[in-house]
């Protein structure tokens, strides 16, 4: 006759060895701090390493600098309360010699600078520059803001307060004198700036402007150098 007590022991296992049925479900330290097991099939290798923001697309070299001058908010009193909308006024320019200036309104501050981005951008024109400054001074009025815009030497950076500066950035202006006279309206500065910009032309514009025929240093040059030389008889 077997005894009961010597067959139950036998199928015992250490302490310190894990039982096969805790592994297959658990599938080796599942839950919060395991590995997650089999249970599933895993995440797999994982996402990889991170990539830089310039590897990605869209370095092509014509991406358009986008400056929120200015938000305001307005309020219309209804029954029940008050109701807010938006106004943004944007400035965007490639910093190649073209800038444009849009004001976009909406009931949400996104949707407004949105509208006055896509404004802006249908708005665009191509300012006259030298360099890195403007080829002549500058004066304009718009309703009461007036703008002064001087050249300057290389290295003297961009001279101006926040609402001129960010008009001036965005054409790719990196010289240049300026003032603001008059009004502190951001609305009336940016189009005062923007209107100073329109009256640049340069040198070469204006004589093609005019029927004359420009002539570069090189091309002056060579007839008097040939009148020069000794004819033979």
């Amino acid at each position: 006759m077997s005894d009961p007590i010597k067959s139950n022991n036998e199928g015992a296992k250490p302490a310190g060895q894990p039982s096969n049925s805790a592994g297959g479900q658990g599938g080796g330290g599942g839950g919060y701090f395991g590995g997650g097991g089999n249970r599933g099939g895993g995440r797999g290798p994982g996402r990889g390493p991170r990539r830089n923001r310039g590897e990605d697309g869209g370095g092509d070299g014509n991406e358009l600098a986008e400056k929120v001058v200015y938000i305001n908010r307005s309020a219309k009193v209804v029954k029940g309360g008050r109701r807010f909308s938006f106004s943004a006024l944007v400035v965007v320019g490639d910093k190649k010699g073209r800038v444009g200036v849009g004001l976009g309104k909406a009931g949400e501050v996104a949707d407004a600078i949105r509208k006055g981005g896509e404004i802006a951008k249908g708005r665009m024109l191509p300012i006259s520059l030298r360099d890195t400054t403007i080829p002549h001074e500058a004066l304009a009025d718009y309703c009461g803001a007036r703008v002064l815009l001087r050249p300057a030497s290389p290295g003297t950076g961009v001279i101006a307060g926040k609402t001129v500066r960010a008009v001036l950035e965005s054409v790719g202006i990196r010289d240049i004198l300026s003032k603001s006279l008059g009004s502190k309206n951001p609305s009336n500065v940016v189009k005062a700036t923007f209107a100073a910009l329109r009256q640049l032309r340069l040198r070469e514009d204006i004589l093609r402007s005019r029927g004359i025929v420009v002539r570069t240093a090189a091309a002056a040059a060579a007839p008097t150098a040939e009148t020069s030389a000794p004819t033979s008889i």
